[in-house]
């Protein structure tokens, strides 16, 4: 490390103080770091200005117009000017420096003017001419001896870097985003070539490094110096892409300021754009946003998935829309070296989402599959949580390589430094913690020591997998003719399509039997049925015998089990469960074993559609549970006293959560009433504007009521259409759902399927009695009977309605009811009764464009609150797997003191 940069980084520093009042703290580096760029670069091009100016009139006079290979020549570098200004000269007439600055910076070569473009420096040089700013600033930076002969290019990229390791701790508003701190990189680069340290000190070595996401460069900037400190000799080439033009240029500029190749930075989305399609690398590092939707681009990237596969980057599979992480890391896997070449190692930071989201037939389960059995999963290091800017969640760094040594073959390891944190003595942001040298060094030696204890664990890859089988259990339903269930044959579409006749006639025949009695049998039930029917020359199908069979009957666990027509038993879809078996253990031995002790009359479901494509039964998938693994490192915490830490977890979340919602529900009735001239609107608003209407909801859309296609017929289920349900109800934009059904359920039931942007809403169960779920589905899906689906008139926007319900929700949750069996509903004339605004189209969409804008952090929040009680339901499923198999030793006489 060059010992005394920190004196020229502290005086550009100070020059800040001048924008003091004029700018934000966090919009500073908008002028500070181009200007250090720029002032490095006049620096640079005096050596050989005069040869520079001499030949460009040369060329001039000869009409040549690809002037930049001269004089790049002329130069000796890879940037030049073709103008007579230097910072001292600009200096020479204060009136004039705003346009003589910009025309110093116009006679750079192409690729330093698209840096200071993407820096958009122009519009901040009449910024400050405006604040009379302009000509103090530039005669304190003409004042900076940035000369390379007195600041080597290491020295300068010092300097720089730590400019922005400042401004991005300045404006920790938005430095997650852009910016990692400096010890999880410095961990990262550390366990990246730890494996290779030895050949990176060979005399003459030279390798690459990439970052897809490479934000200001500071993960290429710690892998150059790591490689430097190693061998002085060795070359690192630094490689990278960035999205967001103004990080973009300052990586670019570091590039530039260090005498590297400013062309090995691209710019633009690595996915659809690709800067380095036909590279690949020795090294790769990067730490992609955290669950940022992948929307935008993703027409392009499941077009690559569907035509190219194996030639594609993304064949594995793709992740859910709102989370694109795991899209990085195959884009970085499809730059690995070939194996015999030497391979490649990555090393990349997530959050805990990509560890366990999705089921086995989700793109994530896919995505970790190809992973894990490639064998290219060295290490998972699971971070202390608040190391990140601006978020407060866990990380973890996960450590790959297609070219493992022996010692590492067939297994992962697992590094649990949740706990090697020191505190901050004043917070930055979100971050509270930092990692000490010490622990990066500790962590560092676990690595590569390789050896098992508390802090480290070793997995055979296929510990990762998992079959899951569908477990189902037999419905038992009994059967009561009340005046409620007689209403809810009449909604039923088998019966409400008969005549007015026939359906009287059925009520009437079924009004005759006794209210009071209860069937627990439902042969019995229906032999009453028929018995009253013929008694009453009442004839219908047998879809009406169904109808009645779905209206009248409820399930009821003392009831007799209900059969099907050969006498089997039919099962319960509310009680099927998927169970996630071992790889390797056989499916009908774990469940006489593990599952039929406790639920004697279940059965394995091994319809055709239940097989994996390796043509055994249960679907595989992969996850990895890092919590779960680590579950018993500490041999005084019991069973009971996690499940109390768990519960207080839990609590401080639905606490959190709803702190956050009523801050949105505040920001978006706001921006309702945020208007002049009002007038009279619905009574929860103060008014609404002149130019708005206001009506019952019933009138601006239609409301249609879910169903359940029978549980009974196997061919309904499973299928590829979405049936959401409450428990899919997760988030604002729903993609999709737990179960599916198939086509053969829409077209033999009368259940519909509803189009994309239609608001779904939960009308009954218990999450009710604190939250009103409300939805903007993405897909075409169905919906069951506890939700409602709103599908607006033409002058409501889908997305403005589900806004516009998520903000009056308080005001719903306070007519919800509660049945006589305790469960919590919002009845359809409350819902579709309440006053509603409504603007113009234009203001809708403008309202949703303030809110977005005004939310943005909360939401972000938000989703990390649903992704630390996803990591926290992972958990205490790992508990409750604990207890069981602590159950199970004790009642089988395996029970020991360990």
């Amino acid at each position: 490390m060059v010992e005394n940069f920190s004196e020229k980084a502290d005086f550009i520093w100070s020059i800040a103080d001048l924008l003091r009042g004029d700018y934000k703290q966090s919009e500073y580096q908008k002028v500070i770091l181009p200007l250090t760029v720029l002032r490095r670069l006049d620096c640079v091009t005096q050596r050989n200005k005069e040869d520079v100016l001499e030949r460009y009139e040369q060329l001039q006079k000869q009409g040549i117009k690809n002037v930049a290979p001269a004089l790049k020549k002329a130069a000796g570098e890879k940037v030049y000017n073709t103008s007579e200004y230097t910072f001292k000269s600009l200096c020479s007439d204060p009136d004039q420096i705003a346009s003589n600055l910009q025309y110093y910076i116009n006679s750079y070569d192409e690729e330093t003017k698209e840096i200071f473009e993407k820096f958009d420096f122009g519009h901040q040089i009449q910024r400050l001419e405006d604040a009379d700013l302009l000509y103090k600033i530039i005669r304190q930076f003409a004042e900076l001896d940035l000369h390379p002969e007195d600041v080597p290019n290491e020295e300068m990229g010092y300097i720089y870097e730590e400019l922005v390791r400042k401004f991005n701790e300045l404006s920790n508003e938005t430095a997650g985003e852009h910016f990692t701190p400096r010890e999880v990189i410095e961990l990262m680069v550390n366990l990246l070539f730890d494996e290779d340290d030895k050949v990176l000190t060979e005399e003459g070595v030279v390798r690459t490094v990439y970052d897809p996401a490479c934000g200001t460069g500071g993960m290429l900037s710690v892998a150059e110096d790591h490689v430097r400190e190693l061998n002085g000799g060795a070359k690192l080439h630094a490689f990278g892409q960035e999205l967001n033009p103004e990080t973009y240029a300052v990586c670019n500029s570091d590039m530039l300021i260090k005498g590297q190749n400013p062309d090995n930075i691209a710019y633009g989305n690595s996915f659809t754009n690709d800067g380095f399609a036909d590279r690949s690398f020795d090294y790769m590092l990067s730490n992609p946003p955290f669950g940022v939707s992948w929307k935008k681009v993703r027409e392009y990237i499941e077009q690559e998935h569907e035509e190219k596969g194996k030639d594609g980057r993304f064949d594995a599979g793709t992740p859910r829309v709102s989370d694109g992480s795991l899209l990085f890391l195959q884009h970085m896997a499809s730059k690995m070296k070939p194996p015999e070449e030497g391979g490649s190692r990555i090393a990349i930071v997530f959050n805990g989402s990509p560890l366990f989201n999705g089921g086995p037939n989700s793109g994530e389960s896919a995505i970790r599959r190809w992973i894990i059995e490639n064998d290219w999963l060295e290490a998972v290091i699971g971070l202390p949580n608040r190391l990140f800017y601006n978020t407060e969640i866990y990380t973890y760094v996960w450590i790959l390589s297609n070219a493992k040594s022996e010692r590492r073959q067939g297994r992962v390891q697992l590094i649990d430094a949740r706990e090697m944190y020191v505190e901050l003595e004043e917070g930055l942001g979100d971050k509270k913690y930092k990692i000490s040298k010490n622990h990066i060094s500790e962590i560092s030696k676990i690595f590569g020591e390789m050896e098992e204890s508390n802090r480290s664990k070793f997995y055979d890859n296929d510990d990762f997998g998992y079959r899951r089988i569908v477990v189902d259990r037999p419905l038992r339903m009994s059967f009561q003719v009340t005046d409620e269930r007689i209403q809810k044959l009449k909604k039923e579409k088998a019966f409400s399509n008969r005549d007015e006749e026939t359906q009287q006639h059925v009520i009437d025949a079924l009004s005759s039997l006794d209210s009071d009695k209860q069937w627990m049998n439902k042969d019995e039930f229906l032999n009453q049925v028929e018995l009253t029917f013929n008694m009453r020359n009442v004839d219908v199908r047998k879809s009406v015998y169904n109808a009645i069979v779905r209206a009248l009957g409820e399930r009821n666990s003392d009831a007799d089990i209900v059969t099907d027509s050969n006498g089997d038993a039919e099962y319960d879809i509310d009680r099927r469960e998927r169970e996630k078996i071992p790889l390797g253990s056989d499916p009908y031995e774990y469940f006489e074993r593990n599952i039929e002790p406790y639920a004697p009359n279940a059965w394995i479901n091994d319809d055709s559609k239940y097989y994996d494509e390796d043509g055994d039964l249960g679907i595989v998938g992969y996850e990895i549970n890092f919590l779960e693994k680590f579950l018993s490192s500490d041999p005084s915490s019991s069973v009971e006293e996690i499940n109390e830490e768990i519960s207080i977890i839990k609590s401080e979340i639905s606490s959190k959560t709803q702190e956050l919602l009523n801050k949105k529900h505040e920001i978006i009735t706001r921006s309702l009433e945020d208007s002049d001239g009002l007038k009279s609107g619905p009574s929860w608003l103060v008014g609404i504007p002149e130019n708005w209407d206001s009506s019952p909801l019933k009138y601006n859309v239609s409301i249609e009521t879910g169903s359940t296609p029978k549980t009974t017929v196997d061919r309904y289920w499973d299928g590829e259409i979405p049936w959401f349900s409450p428990k899919d109800m997760k988030s604002d934009l729903l993609e999709d759902s737990q179960d599916h059904i198939t086509k053969e359920a829409l077209e033999e039931t009368s259940i519909s399927i509803l189009p994309p942007k239609t608001v779904f809403v939960v009308v009954r169960g218990m999450i009710l009695d604190r939250t009103l779920p409300v939805g903007l589905s993405e897909v075409p899906a169905t919906i069951n009977q506890d939700m409602k689906a709103l599908r607006p008139d033409d002058h409501l926007l889908p997305e403005y309605l589900a806004l516009l319900l998520r903000a009056i929700s308080p005001l719903l949750l306070e007519v919800v009811k509660e049945s006589s069996h305790g469960t919590k509903r919002l009845d359809t004339e409350d819902l579709e009764n309440i006053e509603i605004p409504i603007p113009p189209v234009d203001e809708q969409r403008q309202i949703l464009e303030d809110v977005e804008r005004r939310t943005n952090k909360i939401d972000s929040k938000i989703d990390e609150i649903y992704r630390l009680r996803d990591d926290v339901e992972a958990l205490e499923a790992a508990v409750g797997n604990q207890r069981q198999a602590l159950l199970m030793s004790a009642v089988t006489g395996q029970l020991s003191d360990k």
